[in-house]
């Protein structure tokens, strides 16, 4: 019986897996619960996520990736396991062939630790590819002709700005900047401003309903609860979208001078070509109200979001390992 060919989008706040013929099939945060008296494992993904903040001392929630790479090799395995033989279904009786995408500045120590997890989760074949090919291939962009196509991925924990033709990255800029740095950005605004504590979920909820990176002409607000940093008791406080933009200015910031120093740096007929086409965003973190108006703004390139842009890396690693396995499945076959 041939075996499953899988994409894996191993992020650093989710995962999403992509199986051939299927699409994405599962889409879980990369957290893991384990027991730390004996060091097993409690839940992995969605219910591992509603663990945090909220679990016994001896339960611990942690992410094992940390800026899109294995911060912890052991738990990383064991998640890639779960996931590999959840993708596959009990029916599969042989490995799999898995494609797995990895940032641009990723170091090749740190390219072999992905590598040999995903061997020991369960793949009889490892294929990596980097994050802006296969962003670029989800995204439905054709980079095998010679013309200049630009994208930006941003994920929870890493940015990748690339300018690719021929199938390859010419320029490129890796930052260890994401989704999960926003979330920071707030918590950390919120308890300065209005003396707030609060929580990873309390703020990536005020992102994703009325965060901004660009100035809107109608404001948003929403309520949130937290902790009171004087009385230490519960209180709820009003956060409008200009808070949000105030909040995300530095961390924004960062990704737009790497799209201009991406532009900078990438020669003249293929600028031309981005002039042409566009900026293309992907990621989660694309999904940030006004960064698309805030980018044109600031190079003066028309930029779009991704149809998907949360499946596109997913998706573009998945074909990614149909296009180089074709051959392979086709002698077998």
């Amino acid at each position: 019986m041939a075996g499953t060919d899988i994409g894996i989008d191993l992020g650093t706040s989710s995962i999403l897996v992509y199986v051939r013929g299927k699409g994405v099939v599962l889409k879980e945060p990369s957290v893991v619960a384990f027991d730390r008296d004996n060091d097993k494992i409690k839940a992995i993904g969605e219910e591992a996520r509603l663990m945090l903040g909220r679990t016994p001392g001896n339960i611990v929630a942690v992410r094992p990736m940390k800026n899109g790479i294995i911060s912890d090799y052991m738990v990383t395995e064991q998640m890639l396991r779960y996931f590999i033989q959840k993708a596959q279904g009990r029916l599969s009786f042989r490995k799999p062939r898995v494609s797995i995408c990895v940032p641009t500045s990723v170091t090749e120590v740190e390219r072999k630790a992905v590598e040999d997890a995903t061997y020991q989760a369960g793949a009889r074949e490892v294929h990596m590819v980097e994050e802006p090919i296969a962003a670029a291939i989800g995204a439905g962009i054709d980079i095998s002709r010679p013309s200049g196509n630009m994208i930006v991925d941003i994920g929870g924990g890493t940015c990748n700005v690339a300018i690719l033709s021929i199938n390859g990255i010419v320029v490129s800029q890796s930052l260890k900047i994401g989704g999960d740095d926003f979330d920071e950005a707030i918590v950390k605004y919120v308890k300065n401003t209005f003396g707030l504590m609060i929580g990873e979920q309390a703020a990536e909820e005020i992102k994703i309903h009325i965060g901004t990176a660009f100035e809107r002409p109608e404001k948003t607000s929403m309520e949130v609860n937290g902790r009171d940093l004087v009385t230490g008791l519960p209180k709820t406080v009003r956060i409008t979208s200009e808070d949000t933009r105030e909040a995300l200015k530095d961390t924004v910031g960062q990704i737009v001078d790497a799209v201009h120093s991406v532009l900078e740096r990438t020669p003249p007929e293929l600028a031309a070509d981005v002039v042409d086409r566009g900026i293309v965003l992907v990621g989660g973190g694309a999904l940030l109200g006004g960064l698309e108006e805030l980018i044109e703004a600031k190079t003066g390139v028309n930029t779009v979001t991704a149809e998907d842009p949360m499946t596109a890396v997913a998706v573009g690693t998945g074909l990614y390992v149909e296009l180089t396995t074709a051959p392979k499945n086709a002698e077998e076959d």
